[in-house]
């Protein structure tokens, strides 16, 4: 299929998770990602593993660097490079690529780039069309722009846990750092929203967009409540505020459960039928609403012995939302999902060809095939230096003689040296 972003050159600095999930979404739409790293920036060649379960079978491999489960997942469809922006030639490198480019993207600290020399008006200079986007944690202003930020630390300032939790005595966080996931789609739809108004007006811009204030702008419902109110947000864990039934109760197994929900009187009289759970003290809406952690209670007896699908099963022809909760291996193997399509299998030489999540998004009913597994450290190094660049081999060898490009990463202590 043709892919909406063909023709689109993006030049990926980014890291962990924000970053590289957007130009992932923009690569799996057909745009040509340069994912540009230091050679340290998965880590020291000789570092010890300890966390075999990111790695396929939980194994490290000879190359750990180019194995990790998380990296791969986040950067497909991107060639890789790697470049010491502090050296002068690696600047220049970087400046020469941002000519050839549409996009440059990263999610450093707010002042990094300045500090290489190699912000926005350098990067102007080099090409006057270019987009830069830029995702530091709280932004390029402000009295927290100085802070260094990870989605963990910037959910709590986002106001998110303090909606999490099952009461207001047991808060929680939502443990996967929901800030990096929302910054990243954000940061697919502002690539593109930009690339249509240069179409316009011929001209690029700087964005700035910050993890803090992606994160922020999904929940104005929960500002607006405490406004009105004077009170801040309930806890109310999977309870809803506005009907009863609603939560997800164990089942048979360990660590198994279904999600029931009954927001009306005769999804209730359903369930309560097929439960068989005494209506005494439940017989209205607001009965049920006063006493949800009572009707809970009752309904967790009812299901704890049951096989969650088969009741799920039940439910749903009795009439009452119902949905099984499912593991990893559950929903890889859900008949909806493979039917679909949805995951894509990649692999390498140095890494197994395993199962990765695909594209939502689908064109005219097909969806994007022929993916490009995650690059290795610097592996399109002397593709893309002689493609773009058209550098010779003599120029590209001394590069590499010089330590400013690289396809692997240093000893911990050949990087303390530097």
């Amino acid at each position: 299929m043709d892919k909406p972003l063909a023709g689109i050159r993006i030049l990926d600095l980014t890291h962990v998770w924000a970053g590289p999930l957007g130009t992932r979404i923009l690569g799996d739409l057909g745009a040509e990602v340069l994912k540009l790293e230091a050679a340290t920036a998965r880590g020291p060649r000789d570092i010890p593993v300890v966390q075999g379960g990111q790695y396929p079978g939980g194994d490290p491999g000879t190359e750990h660097w180019n194995r990790q489960g998380f990296f791969n997942k986040l950067n497909r469809n991107k060639r890789g490079i790697c470049i010491d922006l502090k050296a002068a030639a690696g600047k220049r490198l970087f400046l020469a690529l941002v000519a050839e480019s549409d996009v440059v993207i990263e999610n450093f600290s707010a002042t990094a780039m300045n500090r290489l020399g190699l912000g926005y008006e350098a990067m102007r200079e080099a090409n006057p069309q270019i987009i830069y986007v830029a995702m530091p944690g709280f932004g390029t202003s402000g009295p927290y722009s100085d802070f260094v930020a990870f989605g963990p630390s910037v959910e709590p300032m986002s106001g998110l846990t303090a909606l999490m939790g099952y009461n207001d005595k047991e808060l929680r966080n939502t443990a996967m750092a929901l800030p990096d996931a929302i910054a990243g789609v954000t940061a697919a739809a502002a690539v593109v929203t930009a690339l249509a108004q240069r179409k316009a007006s011929g001209e690029g811009q700087y964005v700035d967009l910050p993890l803090h204030e992606a994160a922020i702008s999904l929940l104005g419902e929960k500002y607006i409540e405490t406004q009105l109110t004077g009170k801040p947000p309930a806890v109310t864990g999977n309870q809803n505020r506005s009907f009863a039934p609603q939560g997800v109760y164990p089942c048979a197994g360990d660590n198994q459960w279904l999600a029931i929900a009954c927001p009306d009187e005769a999804t209730w009289s359903n369930f309560a039928l097929f439960s068989g759970i005494d209506k005494a003290g439940f017989a209205n809406m607001a009965a049920r609403l006063r006493h949800q952690d009572q009707l809970d209670d009752a309904i967790a007896e009812f299901t704890v012995n049951r096989d969650k699908h088969e009741l799920m099963v039940q439910l749903q022809q009795a009439g009452v939302p119902a949905g099984a909760v499912m593991t990893t291996p559950e929903f890889m193997a859900d008949p909806q999902v493979t039917e679909r399509d949805y995951f894509v299998e990649l692999g390498g030489d140095h890494i197994e060809t395993l199962p990765y999540p695909g594209s939502p998004v689908r064109f005219d009913g097909e969806r994007a095939t022929e993916w490009r597994r995650a690059p290795r450290l610097g592996e399109h190094n002397d593709e893309v230096l002689r493609q773009l660049l058209n550098l010779s081999d003599d120029e590209i060898q001394k590069l590499k003689d010089d330590g400013v490009i690289a396809n692997a990463p240093p000893t911990v202590e050949q990087a303390g040296q530097r």
